[in-house]
């Protein structure tokens, strides 16, 4: 069974650009993220799904430092950048993770892609009801599911955030084209940030990074934040899925 791992990764974010490659105790963020990604014990193969810019090739660079393939696509069509990535691979089971969540937990990723092969679901995340800390998404789902969303997702905020389409007609929340699940913390973190959008959750991930390394679990991230209110303080300004709210204010239909 192959299970393949796609993080989306591009230079020009337009809050924090190249906010990837910033570093942190001598290592760039994407490396970090790459690094806790192949701890996986599941994962079979990784592809980094960048895009087509010339200051892609800095991304490039570090994919080829560490070993893991690449792929060049769609700018703001990433739901056409994922689906082309894994065209020729033939997985069973596609894993969904963003380059700004740099201290990824693999524990983590294994313990979602369990759960969806396990009981044979459509999707399986932890974010269709958020109790992690934002920086630690994973979204598990059959190379089936992405090719029907591929197919039929419409609307812009569909393809620019690549799940949409498979989420909002899953079962969890109501739908019936895909069978759905949610990985749930007994302890609700999700109002705190260890992704990287803005200038404060760089900040904020250099003093957790400082005291901790990169080595470690999300619950000791997620306990070291909670131990440290001056750190949480820093990025506690900025909502979570705050690029998906804004592409639901400009949202459209293809069709249109």
């Amino acid at each position: 069974m192959k299970i393949l791992a796609i993080t989306q990764a591009r230079i020009s974010s337009t809050r924090f650009p190249e906010k990837i490659l910033k570093t942190i105790s001598g290592e760039s963020l994407l490396e970090i993220h790459i690094k806790r990604i192949k701890k996986s014990k599941l994962i079979t193969k990784i592809i980094v799904a960048t895009t087509i810019e010339p200051d892609a090739k800095k991304i490039i660079q570090i994919a080829k430092k560490q070993k893991v393939d690449y792929y060049q696509g769609s700018i703001n069509n990433v739901l056409d950048r994922f689906y082309k990535a894994s065209l020729n691979e033939n997985p069973q089971w596609i894993v969904r993770l963003t380059s700004d969540c740099p201290l990824i937990d693999a524990e983590l990723i294994d313990k979602v892609i369990n759960h969806a092969v396990k009981n044979d679901y459509d999707y399986v995340s932890n974010t269709l009801k958020p109790t992690f800390p934002d920086g630690f998404d994973v979204e598990v789902f059959k190379y089936s599911a992405l090719k029907k969303a591929f197919s039929e997702a419409k609307l812009l905020s569909e393809l620019e955030h690549v799940t949409p389409y498979i989420w909002k007609n899953s079962t969890f929340l109501g739908g019936n084209l895909f069978k759905s699940d949610c990985i749930m913390n007994d302890i609700d973190y999700s109002a705190l940030r260890l992704t990287v959008d803005t200038i404060d959750d760089y900040e904020l991930l250099k003093q957790i990074i400082q005291l901790v390394g990169t080595n470690e679990s999300w619950v000791t991230y997620t306990k070291t934040i909670v131990e440290n209110p001056d750190i949480k303080k820093i990025n506690q300004m900025h909502k979570r899925n705050e690029g998906y709210e804004k592409s639901i204010m400009n949202d459209k239909s293809l069709d249109l």
